[in-house]
């Protein structure tokens, strides 16, 4: 396992921000993609934003021009800066990261998860 610690969730109001952080530990031989996936209360889980290694992102249509996802390489280190937040993006946000270890073949690693409450 590739331990995927995430932290920055939280309650915040309409129209403010929040960046979340995911930090993959351990070693890693190639990180080739990390992204983030989001699960509404009652509804399934989304692609939210995912960089690969070339550097190309993807958003799901509702974050963009909102959410930008950005990766340090040397910290195995992915993040989320979320702004104009709306009450639609209330969600459990999972990190998601597609690597390969020493010894080990390609594989997609899942974080806990965290808590983003957008509410006035």
């Amino acid at each position: 396992q590739v331990p995927l610690a995430e932290s920055g969730g939280g309650l915040v109001q309409p129209g403010e921000s929040l960046r979340l952080s995911c930090k993959a530990s351990g070693s890693i031989v190639r990180i080739y993609s990390m992204g983030w996936f989001r699960q509404p209360p009652g509804k399934q889980r989304e692609l939210v934003a995912r960089i690969v290694s070339g550097g190309s992102t993807d958003y799901v249509d509702s974050v963009k021009g909102r959410f930008t996802i950005s990766v340090d390489y040397a910290k195995t280190t992915v993040y989320l800066q979320m702004n104009s937040l709306k009450p639609e993006d209330t969600a459990v946000y999972y990190c998601n990261a597609d690597l390969q270890r020493p010894g080990t073949i390609r594989a997609q690693f899942w974080g806990q998860g965290t808590q983003v409450t957008v509410s006035s």
